[in-house]
């Protein structure tokens, strides 16, 4: 009997707001250590934490986008624990009543949809960073970070592979940017993942789980649970026995190791804060902000499917990002009736020549209207696919628009029935061997001939017209055109 995987996720997604949410400190990046920490950060006497407006709008907003309870009253706790980036000696969070209950991501593995439960969404302060490079044996501590919001959300234990965590952090990351509540920024740590990884005999109860603390990468994120479960099988089946612990992943050597014992809710004697009042949400504010929600992935997702016509998995790929799905909803504007198409060079031509040079496609040296330029040439008729490459690569170099180029290069693809005829007609001339091999049986001879008739127009014959006028010449008795 093999073993089952059972993985939940949390993720801290930093709200994008200006500043912090229990003080007016910026939230900016990259600051000089300690450069924005405030009094109410740094906890000094007298001080008091004033809720930030912006923070609990984002809140609801990624409630409402997940299909989530939005509790109308909700409780700011105390979580309490000593670290050294911690000024207060606790951590401003929720816990037993937060923002957000319940919803759920829908991920893509492949052509199969699966739906991962959300636990909870909950508002709290990040926590300072401990610096341990150049200190000459000594750390730092910059509490720039402390007290900037954060969105925690927890996944129920519902993913059952490495793959399917990716999915899902990628889903999430994607919702988070859609949306407008967080930048995204795995470098910058605006968006981080802690995983909680067990294994156990199918049907049997929950194992004992291990967490493994900030992972800042989707790749990071894969290898370490691959690691992990790994390593609690093989404990496992040596006849040991799982600790609940946290466990930090190191990518150069590929391993998770022990960082801690796992803490449980009570290690933390979290009590109602009372320097802040409970959150009360009204109606009527939580319909205002829902009003401000753009067409969400999912149901972008399903548009795409019924009424363009794509695939579940292109669907999928097209609404991974809000930049992606926008680039294409522009190509289908220029473009009606030519879904399929324009999916395709986004997907294929335009991302793999992205991911190459590592852009995002905000950065694209092709913009939207330009690519609906080419497309509109494929579609009709001017430029078969081998030309549109070719420009592309042109467009790509900023060498000008696809009409440009076409023009300048005499690229315009040959459709003229008696051009084609004639160019049929020399291939068959000079290649009797393949023709008789071809009306023999040998039908790879047919697209010899065709690469041969694309060969001597240099690429401009209109292909599906050379095939059909090969097959039927092909079809006639020998000598007879």
């Amino acid at each position: 009997m093999g073993w089952e995987i059972v993985i939940g996720l949390e993720t801290h997604a930093q709200l994008s707001t200006r500043s912090k949410i229990f003080s007016g400190a910026s939230t900016a990046f990259g600051a000089a250590p300690n450069s924005q920490a405030c009094a109410v950060d740094l906890a000094l006497p007298g001080v008091l934490p004033v809720l930030n407006e912006a923070a609990v709008v984002k809140a609801i907003r990624f409630g409402l986008a997940v299909g989530a309870k939005i509790n109308r009253r909700s409780i700011f706790a105390r979580k309490n624990y000593f670290y050294p980036d911690l000024p207060k000696g606790y951590q401003i969070s929720q816990y037993e009543v937060p923002v957000v209950q319940g919803g759920g991501i829908s991920i893509q593995i492949g052509e199969q949809a699966k739906t991962v439960r959300l636990t909870r969404a909950h508002l709290e302060e990040d926590a300072g960073k401990s610096l341990h490079e150049d200190f000459h044996g000594m750390s730092g501590i910059d509490l720039n970070r402390a007290g900037t919001p954060l969105l925690e959300i927890v996944s129920e234990p519902d993913m059952r592979s490495a793959a399917e965590a990716v999915a899902y952090a990628k889903a999430l990351h994607g919702l988070v940017r859609w949306i407008d509540i967080c930048d995204g920024n795995m470098q910058e740590g605006s968006f981080r993942c802690d995983a909680n990884v067990s294994v156990r005999r199918p049907g049997d109860r929950l194992g004992t789980r291990c967490e493994i603390k900030n992972l800042n990468s989707f790749r990071f994120l894969e290898r370490a649970i691959e690691y992990e479960v790994r390593r609690q099988v093989e404990i496992l089946e040596d006849g040991g026995e799982i600790a609940q612990e946290t466990r930090l992943y190191d990518p150069d050597r590929d391993e998770t190791r022990s960082m801690r014992s796992k803490e449980d809710a009570q290690d933390y004697r979290y009590f109602p804060d009372p320097d802040l009042l409970p959150l009360q949400l009204s109606e009527a504010w939580i319909e205002e902000v829902g009003a401000t929600l753009p067409e969400l992935p999912q149901a972008r997702r399903e548009r795409y499917v019924s009424e363009l016509g794509l695939s579940a998995y292109d669907a999928g790929v097209l609404t991974s990002s809000r930049e992606i799905s926008g680039y294409f909803e522009d190509l289908v504007r220029e473009l009606p009736g030519q879904a399929k198409l324009c999916a395709n060079w986004v997907m294929v031509e335009l991302s793999g020549r992205l991911n190459r040079e590592d852009r995002d496609i905000a950065q694209s040296p092709v913009p939207s209207r330009d690519l609906a330029g080419l497309l509109r040439r494929i579609a009709d008729g001017t430029l078969s696919g081998k030309l549109a490459k070719d420009v592309f690569d042109a467009m790509w170099a900023g060498q000008g628009d696809a009409d440009r180029i076409i023009a300048q290069r005499g690229l315009k693809q040959i459709s003229d029935a008696g051009e084609l005829e004639k160019l049929v007609d020399d291939v068959l001339a000079a290649n009797p061997t393949q023709a008789a091999e071809y009306r023999a049986g040998k039908d790879k001879a047919f697209n010899f001939l065709v690469g041969q008739a694309m060969k001597a127009s240099r690429g401009k014959a209109n292909p599906a017209q050379v095939s059909q006028i090969l097959s039927r010449k092909l079809s006639a008795q020998p000598g007879i055109g």
